[in-house]
């Protein structure tokens, strides 16, 4: 069961294992292993280094074969990165929404070692008119809810070229260990600044097309609505995470002491810019103050920020919400847009404490 006040992973499904970090308990910069989040799909696969390899084919010069000795032999790199499920927050939409029921936690940071994805592209050799890299991983199955697969299907998502030759890598170690099973032993890809979908585990085989992917991963699921051009929405895949702040202290429903100082904390993180400022609204956003940033700026990381908030002395319910602006000039909207389904969840979460 949830166990929201416990320093413990926070389960939402049991099988497949989906793990929420306890986001309250957020103090380092980086996720201890044991507390990142966990999202699975399928059952985790059942591989080991001696039998696995990772296979590069499509639209290449050379088609690959390499093994887990052959990556490490590469020159490595080494990245901060933070990743964020693009359902994280799902509980707070109303009406409730299908999916997995994530608060807060599903969301974390950790420090990533591997080889970058432009480096296995480059030996392999691109063909003329390649467009796509897809990643694909060994775990598979079966869903019936809220779409249905056409029968067992691997998990599968695409980036574009750009994108795959520029910051993707595709990681071994995590924290500066071996990647475990749940996080997608023995080789992941790490896609900085896209929601944790792109970031593919368990990998087996790049495929590298000439057309744009049209898997379950990337059509039925994971897709919004895009409502920013001219025409009528059009179904998109998801890709770069949006800004947003959190609040991990108070927890949520936490007793608070009235008219005493109280430090909030929390985290802000962005896709493809970096957080500037971070705004705190103790009275359900009638008016906000700015937070202080502990953390320095860096392009795909989140970073801390805290307010030493005066409580009313008057005992009762107090809703605080946060907002983040990041150095692209995006803001939080003040509430969920509708083409974004059950993802993207960026408004600005309330937080209800009691004063006593």
């Amino acid at each position: 069961m949830p166990t929201p006040h416990g320093s413990e992973m926070i389960v939402r499904q049991d099988s497949p294992a989906n793990l929420e970090f306890p986001f309250h308990t957020l103090s380092e910069r980086l996720t201890p292993s044991g507390q990142f989040y966990v999202r699975s799909h399928f059952p985790v696969p059942e591989l080991n280094a001696a039998d696995w390899c990772l296979q590069v084919g499509g639209l290449i010069e050379r088609p690959l074969r390499l093994t887990l000795a052959d990556l490490q032999a590469m020159t490595p790199r080494t990245v901060t990165v933070t990743l964020e499920c693009a359902g994280n927050s799902r509980s707070f939409l109303t009406p409730k929404v299908e999916g997995v029921a994530w608060e807060l936690g599903a969301v974390s940071t950790a420090q990533w070692t591997g080889v970058p994805l432009r480096a296995v592209l480059e030996r392999a050799g691109l063909q003329a008119g390649a467009r796509e890299a897809v990643l694909c991983g060994a775990d598979r199955g079966c869903l019936h809810e809220p779409a249905r697969t056409p029968g067992i299907i691997a998990y599968e998502r695409s980036v574009p070229l750009g994108k795959a030759q520029d910051d993707v890598l595709l990681a071994y170690a995590m924290n500066g260990e071996a990647l475990t099973p749940q996080h997608g032993f023995p080789l992941r890809a790490i896609v900085p600044g896209w929601y944790g979908m792109a970031s593919v585990k368990w990998l087996t085989e790049i495929h590298v097309t000439q057309t744009p992917f049209q898997g379950f991963f990337q059509t039925l699921d994971y897709s919004y609505w895009d409502q920013s051009g001219p025409l009528s929405p059009q179904m998109t895949p998801l890709s770069v995470m949006q800004v947003k702040a959190q609040i991990a202290r108070p927890a949520i429903d936490e007793y608070v002491a009235a008219g005493q100082p109280y430090d909030i904390t929390g985290a802000a993180w962005t896709g493809e810019a970096d957080i500037v400022r971070v705004e705190v609204s103790t009275d359900g956003g009638l008016t906000w103050a700015e937070a202080e940033l502990t953390d320095p700026p860096e392009t795909h990381v989140w970073r801390r920020w805290h307010y030493l908030w005066q409580t009313p002395g008057t005992p009762g319910k107090v809703t605080l919400l946060a907002r983040a602006t990041d150095s692209a000039g995006h803001t939080q909207p003040s509430g969920h847009e509708p083409g974004r389904g059950k993802y993207m969840i960026t408004f600005p979460l309330p937080i209800t404490v009691t004063l006593e």
